[in-house]
């Protein structure tokens, strides 16, 4: 079933495309796996000739540091009033590669921003039960204002468990069920740092949303959800709710659909982990394009090497866009400092969850 519910530019990219100047990648969840009929065109020659593109290319870096300058900014200030500064700590079970690069990106984050930090390395044959009283330690800690478990964690691990352990009040990634809840419901929580970084980028690149067709692909609880939640919230309830026409399409939606859906949007939002799932045929003039997927696949013109590619056909969908967000460089810088922003929120303690604090 496919729901619909009614209610800045980089000049690293030049090898790429030739991009007018305007200012401005996180595994997503099983809907990476074949994503319609279209998950076919998987590593299809991507071409990385020099073309004249009319996109601005959102420049995620720029974004991210101006978020960062601003949490950094805060933090001095308390600092400079004699107050300790904001600790996250991240439990990281395993060596996974990628999760150890996602997390060196976020300690290396918050020593930009001054927040303190700490990375507490487990096993990959830690138990679930050794895991969560780790957890629990860390929830108890009055030193630590935020923390996240880095997922993926080990399959004999439930994951959905151990995000529900974390104290929503220390809930950094915006994981725990009641930050969930209350985030459905428009009432004050801790975001998801995806979402809330492509809401992020979409409010200070100056796109309106108020009234426009959107399609999100992808349906992950933790940001194809939270996304379109985002853009068809009310604004009037005091959040950031985009106030748009919103469909969700997934790895079900029949290829003519989506094409039918993706067509009339004026913002797409893919969040999928298929490259070249959304095509240039695929889109119409001027809409604007964030591209949340993020694959490595093989350099087409190197070989033994890969590179980064989003879910977008990107020099095809770029010849059409008003505005396109790269990969990387895009989305994933802008998640990595929602999450300082959050920490700073939860050292505030803003947001109260009286059954917990």
């Amino acid at each position: 079933m496919t729901l619909t519910v009614c209610s800045r530019v980089l000049s690293g990219y030049r090898h790429l495309c030739k991009f007018t100047v305007v200012k401005q990648t996180t595994p997503t969840s099983s809907d990476s796996r074949i994503f319609c009929s279209q998950a076919s065109r998987l590593v299809q020659s991507y071409d990385f000739s020099e073309r004249l593109s009319s996109a601005k290319l959102i420049d995620g870096k720029a974004i991210a540091k101006e978020i960062k300058d601003e949490v950094k900014a805060k933090v001095q200030k308390l600092k400079d009033a004699g107050m300790r500064p904001p600790q996250l700590t991240v439990l990281l079970v395993g060596d996974n590669p990628a999760s150890t690069v996602y997390v060196a990106n976020k300690i290396k984050a918050a020593q930009y921003t001054g927040i303190e930090s700490n990375t507490v390395r487990l096993p990959i044959s830690i138990t679930e039960q050794e895991l969560l009283a780790e957890i629990q330690l860390m929830n108890s800690a009055p030193s630590v204002d935020g923390l996240l478990v880095q997922l993926p964690v080990p399959q004999h691990i439930r994951e959905r468990v151990v995000c529900d352990a974390v104290a929503p009040q220390k809930d950094v990634d915006g994981f725990h069920i009641l930050n969930i809840g209350r985030f459905c419901v428009d009432e004050k929580s801790f975001m998801p740092a995806t979402p809330a970084a492509v809401m992020e980028i979409i409010r200070r690149s100056g796109v309106e949303t108020f009234g426009k067709n959107a399609v999100v692909c992808g349906r992950s609880k933790n940001v194809g959800l939270p996304i379109a939640m985002f853009l068809h919230g009310d604004a009037s309830h005091g959040n950031y709710g985009g106030d748009a026409t919103t469909t969700i399409c997934h790895r079900h939606t029949p290829p003519e659909q989506l094409k039918l859906f993706t067509k009339s949007a004026d913002i797409v939002i893919t969040a999928t982990g298929v490259p070249k799932l959304i095509t240039a045929d695929m889109v119409k003039e001027g809409v604007v394009i964030i591209d949340v997927g993020i694959t490595r696949v093989p350099h087409p013109h190197d070989p033994g090497k890969t590179v980064l590619v989003g879910d977008v056909d990107f020099e095809g969908v770029s010849q059409k866009a008003s505005l396109i967000t790269p990969v990387p460089g895009g989305v994933g810088p802008v998640t990595v400092a929602m999450l300082m922003k959050n920490t700073l929120l939860a050292y505030t303690k803003e947001i109260k969850f009286p059954l917990h604090n």
